[in-house]
């Protein structure tokens, strides 16, 4: 997870600088045109019910209606703010450039988790024969789902890595704020981009695939206010809702064995990062 975050920072800025690289240089002017942004924090989420399929030898089932949650990590010291291990809590890495004074592009990664409680009863539709006590054809029944039946979480994580335009409007003026030490921003913004989770899936007593996965798409709107100090840093709250679909979810360590998932999201964040000149 560390890796991904620096090479998506190192890839942005090596793009912005290359659209760059033949600006000429002018006087220092206000406005955000020309700066670049990059902020880290923490979310909580949650996830709409979803029908999920799974497809293998000998089986293909879909259980309706799955519940799903976060797993926020307690807040302390360590590990939110362990160099090392600052990845473990449910985070936001985000890093941007104004191409305008009121737009800026951006590229980043919501680091979420998606935990199916166990124990939860759902129907069940289609068929099981893999010599196991769950074999049978199923139609609707109703099913309990035990841990030796199926575990499955996106808990390393639900990550979706997406490039979002935003919007990023000054609210100074209208709010009758003289200084230029303090600012209240508003941001809108669109994300799309795709799902690389590291899934911890348990199906019928079958060994677990443990790496990460390209496993789908995600769609993203979301509205933030932005409070800005002494120009440079800033404290930025979202409200983040969208859909995700993952129809190639690795699930054990055969590559014949795979689930498929869609739902909605909806992500509160809470950021610290900083705005800062690069080009005039």
């Amino acid at each position: 997870m560390r890796n991904l975050v620096l090479t998506l920072g190192l890839l942005f800025v090596s793009l912005v600088a290359f659209s760059q690289e033949d600006a000429p240089e002018v006087l220092e002017k206000k406005g955000n045109k020309g700066k670049m942004f990059f902020y880290w924090g923490w979310n909580v989420s949650t996830y709409s019910d979803s029908d999920i399929t799974f497809k293998g030898n000998g089986y293909n089932f879909t259980l309706q209606n799955v519940k799903a949650n976060d797993r926020p990590t307690a807040f302390g010291l360590d590990p939110y703010f362990h160099p090392g291990r600052i990845t473990i809590p449910q985070t936001n890495f985000r890093i941007g450039y104004f191409f305008q004074d009121n737009w800026n592009i951006s590229l980043g990664v919501d680091h979420m988790k998606y935990v199916m409680p166990q124990n939860q009863t759902v129907k069940i539709d289609g068929t099981i024969d893999i010599g196991s006590r769950f074999d049978g054809v199923y139609n609707g029944e109703n099913i309990l789902l035990t841990e030796d039946f199926l575990k499955f979480e996106h808990t390393d994580g639900l990550n979706y890595v997406n490039i979002e335009v935003n919007r990023f409007d000054n609210f100074n003026d209208l709010l009758g704020i003289a200084t230029e030490n303090f600012e209240v921003n508003l941001t809108e913004g669109l994300g799309v981009g795709f799902l690389y989770p590291k899934t911890n899936t348990t199906l019928i007593g079958k060994e677990r695939h443990d790496d990460f996965h390209v496993s789908g798409y995600g769609v993203s709107a979301k509205v933030g206010l932005n409070l800005t100090f002494f120009k440079w840093f800033f404290i930025q709250s979202e409200l983040k809702g969208g859909f995700i679909d993952m129809p190639n979810i690795r699930t054990t360590n055969s590559t014949s064995d795979k689930a498929s998932q869609n739902f909605f999201f909806f992500e509160k964040t809470i950021v610290f990062g900083a705005r800062f000149r690069v080009f005039n």
